[in-house]
């Protein structure tokens, strides 16, 4: 809260401004640093009060890469190829000094234990696609604020409530992230006053894909406490579905209509809602209420396991991505035809 005004002076003192694009939604010339905020607020506090032990060392070494991958990227702009780079970087320390990777699909296509090497790639996509699921959510004034502060605050619940020891410190990660993120969304909603810039979604949404894979791997452990953690890897999934359902349907379109699944265009989730004639607010809300639901339906219908939880969430986003594609308000219709 300290950092962020002193942040927007300085990018507008040093014209470091977003402009306002066909693809935006923004109309006046808004700083993107705020991940620079984020950034100070969650460093500071995890490396004071937390534990830096199992893994989370690794973790902050990640966010370092990520945070200058991001700022080079908010201040002068890179290639997509440049910063899967850095993510591959941060994601090497995790793995290879932390053994932090998914080892279990835990009875997902009948595949338990995973081989070292399909462990470790099928870690790094799940890594970069979460990441940047984060990152291509990030649209609406306080939306990717909104949904992070929603998904890490589930697993950070469980990781105190079912962790113990093993898992404590990522508790701290958690509970600083949310700290760091309230702080940033006291100027980020709308009309926000600043933006968190790749910067922001990219720190956010690794941080994220590694409480993601830590909370899978507490479900592969056989003294799992609780009898939803059997499902954690479709449970996980329906944890992060805002972000997923809009990054697979938006490639899934892109491709289907011959272009590079990589080509930006207005067809996000939060692009339709806004279509149909919702305001800025009442679609982060709505957003928010949707990931929050099926939280709700996830963790209430677990103990069905992986295949019924995900064949679920599968039929439901296929609705979903019907509706969205022929639906349109009758306030959005009368502007079309004017």
């Amino acid at each position: 809260m300290f950092a962020v005004p002193s942040v927007i002076y300085i990018a507008h003192l040093k014209n470091m401004l977003d402009l306002p694009n066909k693809r935006t939604v923004h109309a006046v010339l808004t700083p993107r640093l705020g991940g620079v905020a984020i950034f100070a607020g969650f460093m500071s506090a995890l490396t004071i009060f937390a534990d830096l032990r199992n893994g989370i060392q690794q973790l902050l070494a990640g966010c370092i890469v990520l945070f200058f991958v991001g700022l080079k990227d908010d201040l002068v702009t890179i290639s997509p190829a440049k910063k899967l780079v850095g993510q591959l970087l941060a994601t090497g320390i995790v793995m290879f000094m932390a053994d932090i990777r998914i080892t279990s699909f835990q009875g997902i296509l009948g595949i338990h234990e995973l081989p070292d090497g399909i462990s470790y790639a099928f870690t790094f996509l799940a890594i970069a696609g979460i990441t940047n699921a984060i990152n291509l959510i990030d649209g609406l004034d306080g939306l990717a604020g909104s949904i992070v502060i929603i998904i890490v605050s589930t697993f950070g619940y469980y990781f105190f409530r079912y962790g113990g020891a093993d898992y404590g410190n990522y508790v701290f990660v958690s509970v600083c992230v949310i700290g760091g993120m309230l702080g940033f969304l006291r100027y980020n909603f709308h009309k926000a006053t600043i933006f968190m810039g790749d910067t922001g979604s990219l720190l956010c949404g690794f941080i994220v894909s590694i409480l993601t894979i830590k909370f899978i791997e507490m479900g592969a452990d056989p003294q799992a406490p609780h009898p939803f953690l059997s499902a954690n890897p479709s449970v996980a999934i329906g944890v992060l579905f805002v972000p997923l359902f809009d990054t697979i349907r938006v490639f899934t379109v892109r491709v289907l209509n011959g272009t590079s699944p990589f080509t930006p265009d207005k067809n996000h989730i939060h692009h339709r809602i806004l279509a149909m004639g919702f305001q800025q607010i009442s679609t982060v809300l709505l957003l928010a209420l949707l990931n929050v639901v099926v939280i709700l339906f996830v963790i209430n219908f677990a103990e069905q396991g992986n295949t019924i939880l995900i064949a679920a969430l599968l039929a439901f986003s296929l609705l979903l991505s019907v509706f969205l594609g022929t639906y349109r308000s009758r306030s959005a219709q009368q502007r079309v035809a004017s």
